[in-house]
């Protein structure tokens, strides 16, 4: 029991942590561009977890050190780039929401690439969850964003996404969230520097209306919403699961209405529908990894 409610407590910060990166995107796109945006979040996230990296080298077998970066780049770096390209276009809420495609790709390169097992139940729950997001994002509208077809940068970084969880999930269950974490992360600051370097990035800072406002969102976006929340994440894969460790996603709208609400924004019962169905999902799929695997008539032998 107490196991299952730290689950669901780390569940819910890396929902709040995750669902305010989109905001905080948005305020950094202010004054930097796409690329600075993403290039500070990385190297902010890199120096928080650098106390970390010694131990976790020595720790670390040097032939799994490959497969750790390649999953900082498909869970960090190309989604971070996507993300806030995409959002010089449409609006955070809009990415928040296509973000929850995230379970649906886990789902799905987990069985393609890692030919894993399934449940029906889990199919059930990705499904309502997916519906309810679809429905909050059609009663948002998408005719309100003029350059919507940049929706298909995020949808790009949600399969980057569920490559990465069932990555992790099938080959780096063994290592603590932190090892994971510090090790990727350092190696994405490595390789984003030099764009903020080159970028005309620091050289701003020492104007009189230097862009601290966006600076902060950007700090806090990368300590934050990428540093911790990717040691919360490599948690919440290895204690519970890939799948429910995916559906954070479907958790991520509900604090974009919080935002919402917040900034006076009007809530509708619509709205409200959308959160209770999104919730549905995140438990059918829940309840689901407690049962035992039922095999597909094309799975059985």
């Amino acid at each position: 029991m107490n196991q299952r409610f730290a689950h669901w407590g780390v569940f819910i910060l890396l929902s709040l942590t995750w669902g305010s990166s989109f905001i905080l995107m948005k305020i950094g796109l202010e004054s930097f561009t796409s690329y600075q945006v993403a290039s500070l979040r990385l190297v902010a996230a890199g120096i928080a977890l650098l106390p970390f990296l010694p131990k976790a080298l020595r720790q670390t077998p040097g032939k799994k050190i490959p497969l750790i970066l390649l999953s900082g780049v498909l869970g960090n770096g190309i989604p971070a780039f996507l993300f806030c390209l995409a959002e010089t276009e449409i609006d955070s809420s809009l990415a928040g929401i296509l973000n929850a495609l995230v379970p649906l790709m886990a789902l799905l390169s987990g069985i393609i690439i890692f030919k894993s097992p399934f449940k029906k139940a889990q199919l059930t729950g990705i499904f309502v969850g997916l519906a309810g997001v679809v429905l909050l994002f059609t009663s948002k509208g998408i005719s309100t964003n003029e350059h919507w077809y940049y929706a298909f940068l995020v949808i790009l970084a949600t399969i980057s996404y569920g490559i990465n969880i069932s990555l992790v999930h099938n080959t780096l269950k063994g290592f603590s969230s932190l090892q994971l974490g510090s090790i990727a992360m350092f190696f994405c600051a490595i390789l984003t520097f030099p764009i903020l370097w080159f970028s005309n990035f620091f050289p701003q800072f020492t104007q009189p209306d230097a862009p601290w406002r966006s600076l902060s969102a950007g700090l806090v976006l990368g300590v934050m919403g990428t540093g911790i929340a990717a040691v919360l994440f490599f948690l919440l894969i290895k204690r519970a699961g890939s799948v429910m460790a995916s559906m954070v996603a479907y958790a991520l709208p509900l604090v974009a209405v919080g935002w919402g609400l917040l900034a006076h924004e009007p809530i509708t019962w619509v709205q409200v529908l959308c959160m209770g169905i999104i919730l549905l999902g995140v438990y059918l799929v829940n309840s689901a990894n407690k049962a035992p695997v039922e095999k597909f008539p094309e799975q059985v032998k």
